[in-house]
């Protein structure tokens, strides 16, 4: 299955807030708020959700390909992706900017804030989908995550009109985006990817109901943090997928790309919608018990045995034929 991953990639500067965010709002004066958390520490990461989510891809075995724009600054993390499996052959270098920034600022209670600077990103909107597709002999799916709106727009019309099946994971880009854009993103999609609050914010952008939307995308797919997630289709009973139990919190950044990129190896290896939900749970707990969305490693045997324990060996002898995870 040729999976296309379209988005952000970008360098992410991530720190931590020695306390709760939630404790310096006032209520009465959140139409104003002006605050400055000194922060403990700075870790700088490879990031983006593009390349997040290829990168763990590439861990359990696939071979994605990560479409996306960046600047010239980019030959080190080209490096790193590719050493791990990643095609980054339809990357798009900028003649004129920097590689996206994320810069993110994580409290006791794992609530965050934070900004992303555009950089590159701005020229995704100049990627043409039809030259990845001849490259590759055609493209099975795309995911179109957050990236420059515009870009994000011109990847689903063409996959509209090149009636290539597509993924859609607004996340991020649901505050900058419009309505009238949202539904755009969302009307047809093959799966629909958010977290729980994403999943009201949907639809109070798009003025659908929850079953109004699955009446217009063929799956929806709803991370619930530590709660597992769910699944949905129209018509059809709710799929709850059970978290799997994690050794550890580190930092949240780069769980929900996690939880994709196993979710799409699932469907790639051709798994049912529980099997992909359970990769998914796995492949997320392994990043936030590191500090980085691309700081983990992924152990054949660690991964199968983590996976027996926590959804049972009938489970783990599915995946066992197509998991070809980067170490041993």
């Amino acid at each position: 299955m040729r999976i296309a991953v379209t988005g952000s990639i970008a360098t992410d500067h991530l720190m931590t807030f020695p306390g709760s965010f939630g404790d310096q709002l006032i209520a009465e004066q959140l139409d104003r708020v002006s605050l400055s958390f000194l922060v403990d520490d700075l870790q700088i990461r490879r990031g983006g959700c593009a390349a997040n989510i290829a990168f763990g891809m590439a861990c359990l075995g696939l071979k994605p390909l990560l479409v996306g724009a960046v600047g010239n600054d980019f030959a080190d993390y080209r490096s790193w992706l590719e050493r791990h499996g990643v095609d980054c052959d339809s990357v798009h270098i900028s003649e004129t900017q920097h590689t996206a920034r994320f810069l993110c600022t994580t409290d006791d209670n794992h609530n965050q804030i934070a900004s992303f600077y555009t950089g590159a990103m701005a020229e995704a909107r100049l990627i043409e989908l039809k030259p990845v597709a001849d490259r590759v002999g055609g493209l099975d799916l795309v995911l179109i995550g957050p990236n420059d709106p515009d870009g994000m727009l011109r990847h689903t019309d063409e996959c509209r009109h090149r009636g290539i099946p597509f993924a859609a994971d607004i996340s991020q880009q649901l505050a900058r985006m419009a309505d009238e854009q949202i539904r755009q993103l969302v009307d047809g999609a093959a799966y629909l990817f958010s977290n729980d609050y994403e999943k009201g914010l949907i639809e109070q952008k798009t003025g659908w109901s929850d079953e109004e939307v699955l009446s217009r995308v063929g799956v929806r797919v709803t991370t619930l943090g530590p709660k597992g997630a769910v699944i949905d289709r129209r018509g059809e009973p709710s799929i709850h997928v059970a978290p799997a139990p994690e050794r550890g919190k580190a930092d949240p950044t780069g769980v929900g790309d996690a939880f994709r990129a196993g979710f799409l190896a699932g469907l790639a290896w051709g798994l049912s919608l529980e099997r992909c939900g359970q990769v998914g749970n796995l492949t997320a707990t392994h990043v936030l018990e590191r500090v980085g969305g691309q700081e983990y490693e992924l152990g054949q045997k660690e991964f199968l045995e983590r996976f027996t324990a926590a959804y049972g060996a009938e489970a783990a002898t599915e995946i066992t034929p197509h998991l070809r995870c980067y170490h041993p």
